[in-house]
């Protein structure tokens, strides 16, 4: 399916974009919220062509990147898209249909606030997940401009408590021993470890430079489900050079799949 037929199953015009060289295309909509770099960089926390020991929840999927982005690099893992909006679920069932990704790949609609339901419905028992992966609305209400529709608005902004449930639902959905990871901007670190610390162990923050003299732009914060392990800091990935393109082993993520840098 391409974009203009997704287009007329959708209510806004869309686009249809590649990840990860073109081995995935991706049809979302043109305006509001848009996954881009930051959903393939926490999809690369997983290495690549391995099932890790079980399936992949990608919370709060959108119209699917990163679990897609999961799937292409990961062969053997199974991964499922959990979303709130209609409109972005029925893209990210698209995304899963176009890219042939169905034997491993399924779409739950629901409100991780009151996910009962939908869980129940596909089947899906607490404590599945080998690995659960968010990349949430990374604007607080009421501090930005909301975006021009209620599918804009809800795919960008998030109560300022809002993380707090986020990260319930991904320990709630956690293996015993299971990792979660969250991608958001670096000033969301106390929230997000805040919300992380009374839920998981091994606690590990990356933090990503988009150039070597600046402070952080984001953050990566992982933890292991019953781990009592400390906190770690990790030393920080740096994504552009001097000559303001990608640095190799970064150009290698987004074109070629490859896992972060260590």
């Amino acid at each position: 399916m391409n974009a203009l037929e997704a287009e007329k199953r959708s209510s806004d015009p869309v686009t249809e974009d590649l990840f990860l060289g073109d081995a995935l295309s991706v049809v979302q909509p043109r305006s509001g919220y848009r996954a881009g770099t930051d959903a393939v960089l926490l999809a690369a926390t997983l290495e690549p062509n391995s099932a890790h020991g079980g399936p992949v929840l990608d919370v709060g999927s959108g119209v699917g990147v990163v679990g897609l982005c999961v799937a292409a690099r990961c062969p053997g893992t199974k991964v499922v898209l959990f979303e709130r909006e209609p409109q972005l679920a029925e893209l990210a069932r698209l995304n899963v249909e176009k890219n042939g990704l169905a034997m491993r790949v399924s779409v739950v609609e629901g409100d991780l606030a009151r996910a009962s339901g939908a869980l129940d419905l596909a089947g899906i028992p607490s404590e599945t997940f080998a690995h659960v992966l968010a990349n949430p609305p990374y604007h607080e209400e009421g501090r930005s401009t909301a975006a021009g529709n209620q599918l804009r608005a809800a795919s960008h902004q998030m109560a300022p408590d809002a993380l707090d449930t986020w990260a319930r639902f991904m320990n709630r959905m956690a293996a015993p021993g299971g990792r979660a990871a969250m991608i958001h901007k670096a000033e969301a670190l106390p929230r997000i470890l805040s919300a992380f610390a009374t839920r998981f162990g091994a606690i590990s923050v990356l933090p990503i430079h988009a150039r070597a003299s600046e402070p952080a732009i984001r953050v990566i914060v992982s933890g292991i489900k019953g781990s009592r392990a400390p906190i770690s800091i990790q030393p920080g990935i740096v994504l552009h050079g001097p000559d303001q393109a990608f640095r190799p082993e970064i150009e290698a993520v987004f074109r070629h799949g490859a896992a972060l840098p260590t």
